[in-house]
């Protein structure tokens, strides 16, 4: 290892925390201002068809133009990226605070701020990503992800409730306005830090590929590597499962257990724990020594916990409390350690694109389960999709212990992406700190 790339590997937390903070902050000043959103929705038409109508508009940057979004990441400044996608954000924000400001407000602009943001969010995301492998070491990967996962425990305790407590003491402006401060607050680590670029890759006359060919890369690199494309099959399979499981948890609490939304809230705030103490259990344990096995561990016993959920009785409403929270923990276990296999296995030139790819695959199936989970709960039973949604998981999850293919996917990264990851992490080639 040279000396400069020592240096870096012994240096990486103050620049990385740096911005890690930064976009903790936006973040939280997001999830404030998405629940106040939701709320002031919910109160102005009471229509559950502009709540779903305004999920859509949240899910359809990355189903369309997530592949694109990434290909451009991987050939632009992932500093300049995060910068812009940020800046959006404020500036999408701004307008907003005006509207309500103003009265002016109306439902079409929340659908236009929705899409405005999300777009920024398909952008700024794999940047942030693909940042991370460059910035933190290898070997570190897994307790970062796992405190990631720990952060977005915390925010999802932390936003709603802050949500809640500042729409009784603001106005809806003032919400927007600490949205737009705390994006602002996340660009000024970026003007200062320097982020590591990857090598750029070439044709053989000196050229840069087309954009195009770039995104074509990226597909081949993708279904070129077996073990990647399970993962993303079972992902997909988990989401046709799972998402309309915890859409219909309100569902879950008022009919079966016959319960009221401040049990809802419990159930939720449940969860949040379980992820936190999940995330800093990855941070500090960092994981079985192969990380996928944490994460179909995880699988496993998400899918128990699922289950679990689906034949307790009425009265055992407490025990559904415990099991929202080692669910929590379980996704934590789950998500953590796989992007830490992705940002560790990934040639960093390529991550924009396979990130990107990776998510509008997996977001793609989300509409279908909810699609199929409406007549389904309706003609059968809503117990009957957890426990089928909860038998899925766990026999994919232990199913895959057996599939070399998935278990020794770091090994068997496609031709080359090892080295190529190597040699970036040994040999970065930050952008120049701005003046």
């Amino acid at each position: 290892m040279t000396e400069t790339a020592s240096t870096h590997a012994r240096n990486w937390k103050i620049p990385f925390f740096t911005i890690w903070g930064g976009q903790a902050l936006s973040l939280m000043g997001s999830g404030v201002a998405r629940f106040a959103l939701i709320w002031w929705l919910t109160e102005e038409t009471g229509s559950a068809t502009v709540l779903a109508t305004t999920t859509l508009f949240a899910m359809l940057p990355q189903i369309v133009l997530g592949p694109l979004a990434g290909t451009l990441v991987d050939r632009w400044s992932r500093r300049r990226v995060m910068i812009v996608a940020d800046g959006v954000i404020a500036l999408v924000s701004l307008w907003l605070a005006w509207l309500f400001w103003s009265g002016s407000i109306a439902i079409w602009h929340v659908y236009a701020i929705m899409l405005a943001r999300e777009l920024g969010g398909i952008f700024h995301w794999p940047a942030m990503q693909a940042s991370t492998a460059l910035m933190v070491p290898k070997e570190h990967l897994a307790r970062v992800a796992g405190v990631n996962q720990a952060m977005f425990g915390v925010l999802s305790i932390v936003g709603p409730a802050l949500g809640a407590l500042l729409l009784s003491l603001l106005p809806m402006h003032s919400i927007m306005g600490l949205d737009v401060a705390t994006a602002a607050l996340a660009v000024v680590p970026l003007l200062f830090v320097a982020v590591p670029q990857p090598p750029r890759a070439a044709l053989a006359d000196g050229a840069r590929p087309s954009m195009l060919g770039e995104l074509r890369e990226g597909i081949r690199y993708l279904f070129g590597w077996r073990g990647l494309v399970l993962i993303i099959a079972m992902a997909m399979l988990f989401k046709i499962a799972l998402t309309p499981a915890f859409s219909l948890l309100p569902l879950l609490v008022k009919d079966h257990f016959g319960r009221g939304a401040a049990d809802l809230a419990g159930l939720e705030m449940a969860l949040g724990v379980g992820t936190i103490l999940g995330g800093l259990l990855l941070g500090v344990w960092g994981g079985f020594k192969r990380r996928i096995a944490t994460t179909m561990m995880g699988i496993t016993l998400v899918g128990l916990m699922v289950l679990v959920l689906g034949v307790l009785s009425p009265e055992l409403f407490p025990a559904a409390i415990a099991v929202l929270f080692l669910l929590g923990a379980s996704i934590a276990l789950t998500d953590g350690p796989l992007f830490a296999v992705l940002q560790g296995s990934i040639a960093p030139e390529l991550q924009g694109r396979v990130f990107m790819l990776f998510g509008s695959l997996v977001t793609v199936t989300s509409p279908i389960g909810l699609l199929i989970a409406g007549p389904v709960t309706d003609a059968i039973g809503i117990q009957v999709w957890y426990v089928s949604a909860g038998l899925l998981c766990m026999l994919a999850g232990i199913s895959a212990f057996f599939v070399p293919a998935v278990m020794d996917i770091e090994e068997r990264a496609t031709a080359g992406s090892p080295a190529q990851t190597d040699a970036a992490l040994h040999s970065p080639q930050p952008e120049p700190t701005a003046r």
